[in-house]
């Protein structure tokens, strides 16, 4: 009797125990995107200061567009990482900040706050986060400078990550 409750448990536990250990080794921030490998879609947003619209097309160099919000918590965190990337890759990546599901007085406060280094869009409707598969923020793409999505990372960047990220998009240090 012992023996067949051992090889049932043993039985019912090898392959969870299988399925948890394939994940060791893997970045759990690097999701699988059906965009990556893909151009990136194209877009056209209105900056919060009110300029032209900005977008990727005819930038001709690498970008890094990241999905946020104010009300995020994890957006709070990473927004210095990203602030201090984009001052030292400036003139090499092109940074585009594209706010989801927020309101612009919320934003212009956290900014004048916090800082900016770079455009803040306003994605009003929500069409190019749903363009972009965004299903939580933040959310952050690596497009190459031929609009290729090289790289998706769900969550908070820090700074090992997005300088690990930098160094393959672009092919060489700040």
């Amino acid at each position: 009797m012992n023996r067949t409750v051992l090889l049932i448990g043993l039985m019912v536990t090898a392959p969870l125990v299988w399925i948890l250990a394939s994940g060791f080794g893997n970045d759990p921030h690097t999701i699988d995107s059906p965009l990556v490998g893909r151009k990136a879609p194209t877009f056209a947003l209105r900056q919060l200061d009110g300029g032209q619209a900005v977008g990727l097309k005819g930038i001709n160099q690498p970008a890094v567009v990241n999905f946020w919000a104010t009300w995020c918590r994890p957006c709070v965190q990473e927004h210095g990482v990203l602030t201090a990337a984009a001052s030292r890759y400036s003139g090499k990546v092109r940074f585009l900040g594209v706010v989801y599901e927020d309101t612009e007085e919320r934003i212009r406060a956290f900014l004048k706050r916090s800082g900016a280094a770079y455009p803040t869009l306003i994605d009003e409707a929500g069409k190019t986060a749903i363009a972009y598969g965004v299903y939580g923020v933040p959310e952050t793409f690596f497009i190459d400078a031929q609009g290729q999505i090289l790289f998706k990372h769900a969550g908070p960047l820090n700074h090992q990550s997005i300088e690990s990220y930098l160094r393959k998009l672009t092919g060489s240090t700040p």
